[in-house]
């Protein structure tokens, strides 16, 4: 028997991993799909991988990704019958599913009157305390005149938080009468320009505690189901960089009583399809934070603890189908840990490090996953958030999950931008994360991490094929130059020399100006010039085969070739395709063949002319190596 199809083409109105994320659960269903892209994405992953590809706009995010009209008008004329927004950009503006509805296209997500009823923290958070939901003790909107006085009653600390935002942007603690009065004014101008809403309120600050989420999802038929909690309190400036589940701290009854106030909050709203409810959670009591109506980041974590495929769920929910499974079907199983690696160097306080991925290895083995939207030779852009990929690992147990991840991460290879990796292991190593003592103030109580993921920046993953050693980790050309002293078989990127003449006009770009290499005019050719790799069509295009080529890329060669001499074998002649335009060989007589070149790609080295001696030839013309 033929099922029918849930839908014929989904367009995924999004980027880099969940727009791939989303692809895989609609070809596994059989679903053909339609991605978008920016300038910044021509060459992204996501759009090869989709079933055909749509240009909607430039590089910056409110020039093609935020275009709601421009997406729902691509999506009518591709013949897509469905959206889904994946998470950021429009995927929580309650525009854009009543713009699909208008269109006559499915949205893939909560209704546009639910997010209406969820958007706002301070609607949200009496929406919840009607429906016996806890919520912190707060006030309503509050200005400069009336704060004090709002402040007063629920107790100082207190926590300033914009009404219609998220992100952490905004937020403010304040701890004293006197520090009140400017706190509101920069929170209501932030909030101003980010959200168009200058609405803020007050809610008692909580010191030190944990955030939990859980994820629920709920169909057109009256069922709602919760999937568990997820650990969300590793945390820098509020934005999330771990998960795990289940959380050390929750107990079944207490996972149970947080479920069902979470399916209250949801059910009350109106919430159809996949969304996720936040809490805080300190000294055994939760609070009610607010409702993210998206498919969060973290929820691969929740699907390896129960076998659930949640995109899946959300596609079907959004054909009008009923949940596969009941709240007596969900069975967690063992413990999930995602890290969010990020282009971002910890050791230059966080800053963005766009740049192009120059080698990547990704980890495998049982229980490792890893989703991302990038590879080898992909550019990172500056454009968007900073997310390269998520490293999801699965184990019985906590402590297994610890010991996975570690593996994991010593084996992910990714050489171009600067990661967040060595900051995760070093998070991963500490005594009280080990131990489960969690909070959102977690990085700030540790900042000896910074100095523990210097130490594991410098440590070389096993799979990476390119040898470094301690004297810098600069990159040029896209590889590393680090190298105490350049050699051939090391394949190390050196500054190209201004003359050709001088016995030491190249000297390796190393930092360490003790420890740099030197090389001579003879130059290796395993690596072709930065003239000659501008004018190809992409890295690692084949070289021109024509004579005379080797002549110019020898001027400008990207390689080290010290200590110049390496052991050959005599060859016959050059090939056919290196000689001359009159056809004449050049330096039959002289020419060898080069032994370090790696087998099968063995090159041909031509001698200088001064030298006869066999293994004294200076010039490598062995074609470049994969």
């Amino acid at each position: 028997r033929v099922k029918k199809k849930l839908f014929n083409k989904v367009l995924i109105a999004n980027r880099g991993e969940i727009a791939i994320r989303v692809m895989r659960a609609c070809r596994e269903l059989g679903i053909a799909t339609a991605a978008v892209y920016s300038d910044a994405d021509r060459s992204a992953i996501h759009v090869r991988y989709a079933d055909e590809a749509h240009h909607i706009g430039g590089a910056a995010a409110t020039d093609s990704y935020l275009q709601l009209e421009r997406i729902v008008s691509v999506a009518s004329d591709c013949g897509a019958d469905a959206i889904h927004p994946g998470y950021g950009f429009l995927a929580e503006k309650a525009a854009f599913p009543d713009a699909c509805d208008a269109a006559g296209i499915k949205f893939i997500g909560p209704p546009g009157s639910a997010m209406r009823a969820l958007s706002s923290k301070l609607a949200a958070r009496e929406l919840a305390r009607r429906n016996g939901v806890p919520v912190t003790p707060g006030s309503g909107a509050v200005d400069a005149g009336s704060a004090m006085q709002a402040a007063r009653e629920i107790g100082f600390p207190v926590m300033l938080k914009p009404s219609g935002g998220g992100g952490g942007i905004g937020m403010k603690v304040v701890e004293s009468e006197h520090e009140l009065a400017a706190a509101i004014e920069s929170t209501a101008q932030a909030a101003r320009s980010a959200f168009g809403d200058a609405t803020i309120y007050l809610e008692r600050y909580v010191r030190s505690p944990r955030h939990i989420e859980i994820q629920v999802i709920c169909d057109s038929h009256g069922h709602a189901v919760h999937l568990g909690e997820r650990e969300c309190s590793i945390q820098r400036r509020h934005q999330k960089i771990m998960e795990e589940t289940p959380s050390p701290a929750i107990t079944g009854e207490l996972r149970a009583e947080m479920g069902a106030a979470a399916i209250r909050a949801a059910v009350a709203a109106g919430y159809v399809n996949a969304g996720t409810v936040e809490f805080i959670f300190s000294d055994g009591e939760f609070y009610f934070l607010e409702v993210n109506a998206r498919l969060q980041v973290e929820h691969p974590i929740t699907e390896a603890v129960t076998g659930i495929d949640l995109v899946k769920e959300q596609i079907r929910v959004a054909a009008g189908l009923e949940l596969s499974f009941s709240q007596q079907d969900v069975i967690w199983h063992g413990h999930a840990i995602e890290m969010r690696i990020n282009a971002e160097d910890p050791l230059r306080k966080f800053i963005p490090n766009p740049k192009r991925i120059a080698r990547w290895v990704a980890p495998a083995g049982p229980g490792v996953r890893v989703d991302s939207g990038f590879g080898p030779g992909s550019d990172v852009p500056p454009n968007y958030d900073s997310l390269v990929a998520k490293l999801i690992v699965h184990g019985s147990d906590r402590a297994e999950a610890i010991s996975r991840a570690s593996r994991a991460l010593r084996e992910f290879v990714l050489v171009g931008p600067a990661t967040t990796i060595p900051y995760h292991r070093a998070i991963l190593e500490n005594g009280d994360f080990r131990a489960g003592n969690l909070s959102t103030r977690f990085i700030e109580d540790h900042p000896q991490l910074i100095e523990q993921a210097k130490t594991f920046a410098a440590d070389q993953s096993p799979f990476d094929y390119a040898p470094r050693s301690s004297c810098c980790a600069r990159t040029r050309f896209g590889f590393p130059t680090a190298s105490k002293r350049c050699t051939p078989s090391s394949r190390i990127p050196t500054r190209p020399s201004s003359s050709r003449t001088s016995p030491t006009a190249t000297r390796c770009s190393c930092a360490s100006g003790a420890t740099r290499g030197r090389r001579r005019r003879g130059r290796c050719l395993r690596e072709r010039s930065t003239a000659t790799r501008s004018r190809s069509r992409a890295p690692g295009a084949s070289w021109p085969r024509k004579p005379g080529w080797w002549r110019s890329a020898t001027s400008s060669s990207a390689w080290c070739t010290a200590p110049h001499f390496f052991p050959v074998e005599p060859t016959s002649s050059w090939p056919k395709s290196w000689r001359s335009r009159s056809g004449a060989r050049r330096h039959t007589s002289r020419t060898w063949r080069c032994s370090a070149c790696p087998s099968p790609r063995r090159g041909v080295r031509r001698s200088t002319g001064r030298s006869s001696t066999p293994g004294r030839s200076r010039r490598c013309a062995a074609p470049p190596t994969p």
